[in-house]
């Protein structure tokens, strides 16, 4: 069997910076640390943290006062960062700089006046947040049908952003959508969207074309795993989502010539190696790479634990 792995997959700088900032804030301040929702979505970084002294809640009613208290990658409510100030807690910021930048986006629109359109997945964490970062009215658009019902003035005047770790091609339809509907809108570009969810699509679509079937690695509640396997469905390519080789049916590849490997931006490369390890259980493994993207992005941390020695991730 040939085994293809996508260039790139796997951490980004956010999902980097968020867990390093958990484990520098273990060794600075000692266990326990709290971290408010899972700081990515990925049960084996979250087991591993909650080894090593983390305790992830999903309400800071159960972080006791004065304690360190981290905030996850998706970003938080500006009610949630009220909340900690009033419960003398002491937080630390986790959420990636890409979702900070369309808390800012949101704001200023907001503050010339125009409505706030997101575009994102109701429920999902980093949408919550984005809303509640953004003052007035923020509404929820999923689909291109969510746009056709919109009860707003065609002249009215609106904005928009996206959720980061959408389908860069179904958030592009529903802008289209919007500029065709409504005459006095402004919003980013697609390119706005996270460089890393735009690198790993990019790079499941060139897969698509060398493989027979696509192993994606990622949690089943992480939205940019999610779009990787249905970006590998619609190329028509077979795709299935694993949280890794335990979850591998051995049917998906055992008439598959190649098979091509990818992982989810929060899915660490240990579980990569673990879906290989199961792949070898089959029989001959080839493993090659695919030419592709080298990130080279790194987010700083915050001025407490930038001197904290670095954590091997």
């Amino acid at each position: 069997m040939q085994v293809i792995l996508a260039q790139p997959r796997g951490f980004c700088a956010g999902v980097v910076r968020a867990v390093e900032i958990v484990d520098r804030a273990l060794i600075k301040f000692g266990a326990p640390v709290f971290v408010r929702h899972e700081i990515v979505h990925n049960k084996h970084v979250v087991e591993g943290l909650r080894r090593k002294g983390a305790v992830f809640v999903e309400s800071l009613d159960a972080v006791p006062k004065d304690a360190i208290t981290v905030f996850s990658a998706h970003g938080v409510p500006a009610s949630v960062e009220d909340e900690a100030r009033q419960r003398q807690l002491r937080p630390i910021d986790a959420t990636c700089p890409l979702v900070i930048k369309i808390h800012n986006q949101g704001r200023q629109y907001a503050a010339s006046g125009r409505t706030v359109l997101l575009i994102g997945h109701a429920g999902h964490p980093e949408v919550i947040g984005t809303t509640g970062q953004i003052p007035g009215t923020v509404i929820l658009v999923e689909t291109e049908a969510d746009v056709a019902r919109l009860n707003l003035a065609t002249d009215a005047p609106l904005a928009y952003v996206t959720q980061t770790t959408l389908s860069v091609d179904d958030t592009r339809n529903i802008i289209a959508a919007l500029e065709k509907r409504f005459t006095n809108i402004v919003g980013p570009d697609t390119k706005d969207i996270c460089y890393a969810t735009q690198n790993r699509q990019s790079a499941v679509r060139q897969l698509a074309a060398l493989v027979d079937v696509i192993l994606v690695i990622g949690a089943s509640n992480s939205s940019n795993s999610n779009r990787l396997r249905e970006i590998g469905t619609e190329m028509g390519i077979p795709s299935y989502l694993i949280a890794d080789g335990s979850e591998m049916d051995p049917d998906w590849v055992r008439h598959a010539k190649v098979v091509g490997v990818t992982a989810g931006a929060s899915a660490p490369e240990a579980m990569v190696k673990d879906v290989l390890d199961a792949l070898r259980k089959l029989g001959p493994v080839q493993i090659s790479t695919m030419d592709g993207k080298e990130e080279h992005a790194e987010f700083r941390l915050p001025n407490e634990l930038a001197e904290v020695p670095a954590v091997t991730i």
